[in-house]
């Protein structure tokens, strides 16, 4: 287990040139897969079996958390590639050894200010509705679908960033619902009809963004299943809890940013990400206390669990609330964007250690936030826990609500890239391999 840390090192300090690992090609199941979360403050890693893969039950075999040097991420993003990656491979060892397994697979998620994902809904209309669907035409379909969409949010991400259309890489595509004249279908393949409607959820991030999180993926020695979009993943593992007719607003809020998703009758329609999370609040404290920034740290894990003097609770309480209500003006814009002049879904669910901030849950319950905003009703809050996210049993005892809800969601989703394929996804997986070639 030691080569994985010894590899890491070699790549970023020394001279091994070993080659990256191709994951374009479905892999086959292995009994025991892996899922990392690189967070701006920790990077977390479960390593699970995939045995039950077909139900999507798992046992988590071993957990890490580890702690990134301040600095090493921003806003999500990577900015010392080196030690971000000699943290991942010691994440990776600690939960191995804990486990005592080797697993064969592993998903890697990604998030930040720039990571961008919509739904875009298109439909076709065939030339011949009595004529069932053929292979080929549904080949000729989602390819057509799929470059439809993909110009279309690739367009508007660089409009939104800046960074030119070259620059933007395309993360994971997949595809949420499908319909032939207003029916949904699994696989339309043999059906007749005149309207094919695809929907198809793309992520997006700057290339070197991506890039940096690859190189790591590709030293970490096991088959690459995805590097995906987290909110994706979490959105996903919901609404499969929920037999795919959930609908609601997920925010997770991590150390660096915010990440924002909204579902809408099982269909995931958009992410949008924003830069102020946890970091903000301790270097807040820092400021506040003329603290160094390990001790404000310390100061804001202790406040939820009330061991300050009433005089410094009373100050701070006071500060962050102020800052929860900044944040939550960063809610405000960033959910104006993704409803898309639709209402919205009146249920929100925090997750992400920065949810643990008292501050957080009290301005959003506040009753006139929402009033500028398509919500038919005032939103009611709930924290996703970790016992939301599929069916996991933890044999390690040390998961964490709702800090390990991200890297749990990804473990879902790995459970599914592990499982059997549908047609039409196999058929896009196809698809997406000639569009990056």
């Amino acid at each position: 287990m030691s080569s994985v840390l010894s590899s890491i090192r070699n790549l970023f300090f020394g001279h091994d040139k070993k080659q990256p690992i191709a994951f374009q090609e479905r892999k086959a199941r292995g009994e025991f897969a892996l899922a990392l979360d690189i967070g701006t403050e920790w990077i977390k890693t479960v390593v699970f079996s995939t045995k039950n893969y077909a139900k999507k039950e798992a046992r988590i075999l071993g957990i890490s958390h580890i702690k990134q040097e301040y600095g090493d991420m921003n806003g999500g993003a990577i900015v010392n590639i080196g030690r971000v990656a000699e943290k991942c491979a010691e994440a990776v060892e600690k939960a191995m050894v804990m486990s005592n397994t080797e697993p064969e697979q592993m998903i890697v998620g990604i998030g930040g200010e720039l990571v961008k994902g919509a739904s875009t809904t298109i439909q076709y209309e065939r030339p011949h509705a009595h004529i069932p669907i053929s292979l080929h035409e549904l080949k000729e379909i989602v390819h057509r679908v799929q470059w439809k969409a993909f110009d279309r949010v690739r367009s508007q991400l660089s409009d939104e960033t800046g960074y030119p259309e070259v620059d933007v890489k395309l993360i994971n595509a997949a595809i949420t619902e499908v319909t032939i004249d207003s029916f949904p279908v699994a696989n339309p393949l043999g059906f007749q009809g005149k309207y094919l409607t695809i929907t198809i959820f793309n992520a997006f991030a700057p290339l070197i963004h991506f890039s940096s999180l690859k190189s790591i993926a590709d030293q970490l020695s096991f088959d690459l299943l995805a590097i995906t979009a987290e909110p994706y993943s979490i959105a996903k593992a919901l609404n499969d809890t929920n037999n795919n007719t959930w609908d609601g607003i997920i925010i997770d809020i991590g150390g660096g940013t915010s990440d924002i998703a909204v579902v809408r009758n099982g269909v995931l329609e958009g992410t949008k990400m924003f830069a102020l999370g946890g970091q903000s609040v301790t270097k807040r404290i820092e400021q506040l206390f003329n603290l160094s920034y390990k001790e404000a740290e310390e100061l804001k894990l202790a406040m939820p669990k009330k061991k300050l003097s009433r005089d410094k609770l009373t100050l701070l309480q006071k500060t962050l609330l102020q800052d929860a209500k900044i944040w939550r003006s960063g809610v405000e814009i960033t959910l104006q964007e993704l409803s898309m002049g639709e209402t919205l879904p009146s249920k929100i669910y925090l997750c992400g250690g920065g949810s643990l901030l008292p501050q957080i849950p009290i301005v959003l319950e506040e009753e006139t936030w929402f009033n500028n905003l398509p919500f038919r009703a005032k939103p009611s809050i709930m924290q996703v826990r970790c016992k939301n996210i599929g069916t996991f049993h933890d044999e390690t005892g040390e998961l964490q609500d709702p800090q390990d809800v991200t890297v749990l969601g990804l473990a879902h989703l790995a459970l599914e890239l592990a499982g059997e394929e549908r047609l039409i996804d196999r058929i896009l997986r196809k698809t997406l391999q000639m569009m990056r070639n």
